[in-house]
């Protein structure tokens, strides 16, 4: 069974004259496909699809078709060599049966996604996973792919501080509407007109966490201890139970990205906090997401017998992050590599 939001915008597609030529504006509430649910269309359609015997051109040419039929677009008689070949929606596909993922790196936007196929042995498609640009450049060990953007804490003297007195005016007329929300909505679900809190809102919840700790567990737990500070942001926030999906932002429902400091340096990844690119999240009340809207909550933590202790918390909007923090770093681009996939991803 499909979700219904994956089911009602396949039937809205089969239902238009749409063709995976014509894009469809990034977070379109009736055409527009996130990668949840387009991961999600793809693998009911496709797992268990038989390629035996069919030779690579065919076998192309058919997996692009039946991707057209799994989200309800006509397969044209013939595919154009189109940047990216799903211009419809901002999608290439990768068949792979090795771990060994090659990429052509032209456009690497927050809403550019990266559709990886396993196929068996036996030629049977097994497993479909949907990435951005973000995650593929995490994959990429090597540095090769691009080089990730950092910034540095200077000069505030504040341990405490809301760096950002409002949101971003795109959203204001969004978070205008809050009212609350369900304590048992999951953490990771889409923002919605009425459930998405002014950042002052956040902030007061969020600053209960200085003095709070939690094991530190070695260096190289840098994952579990970010667990460990959603969970307790989650609480904060008023959610019954926390979720992480892995995709950006952590807590999707608030528009907020967490980050935990143990260094000066924060890792920022592919994007710059400032960037105006619009995000894969559906439009609120037909105003688009951009990742400049995205409020970022930034804690600094201290090492004390094998604990780390939250001494120091901010929160600003990506628009205003660069008035507070120092960036370095840059982007350098390669136009194809291969990536080595770790053999759990797919």
């Amino acid at each position: 069974m499909l979700s219904p939001l994956a089911q009602k915008i396949k039937d809205n597609i089969s239902s238009s004259d749409l063709t995976i030529y014509d894009p469809v504006p990034i977070g379109d509430t009736n055409y527009w496909i996130p990668s949840s649910e387009l991961e999600e269309l793809l693998s009911y359609h496709l797992v268990g699809l038989n390629l035996e015997g069919l030779p690579l051109r065919t076998r192309s040419k058919i997996v692009k078709e039946e991707v057209c039929k799994a989200l309800g677009y006509i397969p044209p008689t013939s595919f154009k060599k189109t940047q990216p070949r799903f211009l419809c929606q901002n999608f290439d596909v990768y068949t792979q049966k090795s771990n060994n993922l090659q990429i052509w790196n032209e456009e690497v936007s927050p809403s550019r996604r990266y559709v990886l196929i396993r196929i068996s042995e036996e030629d049977i498609i097994t497993k479909i996973k949907v990435v951005t640009g973000d995650i593929v450049s995490e994959l990429d060990k090597t540095g090769k792919l691009t080089q990730k953007y950092q910034a540095r804490l200077v000069g505030i003297p504040d341990d405490v501080k809301l760096l950002s007195d409002t949101d971003t005016h795109e959203i204001q007329d969004i978070i205008s509407t809050y009212s609350g929300f369900d304590r048992h909505t999951s953490p990771t679900e889409y923002p919605t007109l009425g459930e998405l809190m002014p950042i002052n809102k956040i902030y007061h919840h969020l600053q209960t966490i200085v003095g709070k700790s939690f094991p530190y567990m070695g260096s190289l737990q840098e994952r579990n201890r970010g667990g460990f500070l959603h969970g307790l942001v989650c609480e904060a926030l008023g959610y019954s139970s926390f979720k992480d999906d892995g995709k950006f932002p952590d807590v999707k429902h608030q528009l907020l990205e967490v980050k935990l400091q143990t260094s000066p340096t924060i890792d920022l990844g592919l994007f710059l906090p400032s960037n105006e690119g619009i995000l894969d999240i559906p439009q609120i009340n037909t105003q688009n997401v951009r990742m400049c809207d995205v409020r970022y909550a930034i804690f600094f933590g201290e090492v004390e017998n094998d604990e780390v202790v939250i001494t120091k918390f901010y929160l600003v909007t990506g628009k205003d992050f660069f008035t507070h923090f120092t960036q370095f770093g840059g982007m350098k681009v390669n136009k194809k590599l291969q990536i080595p996939l770790p053999a759990n991803f797919l």
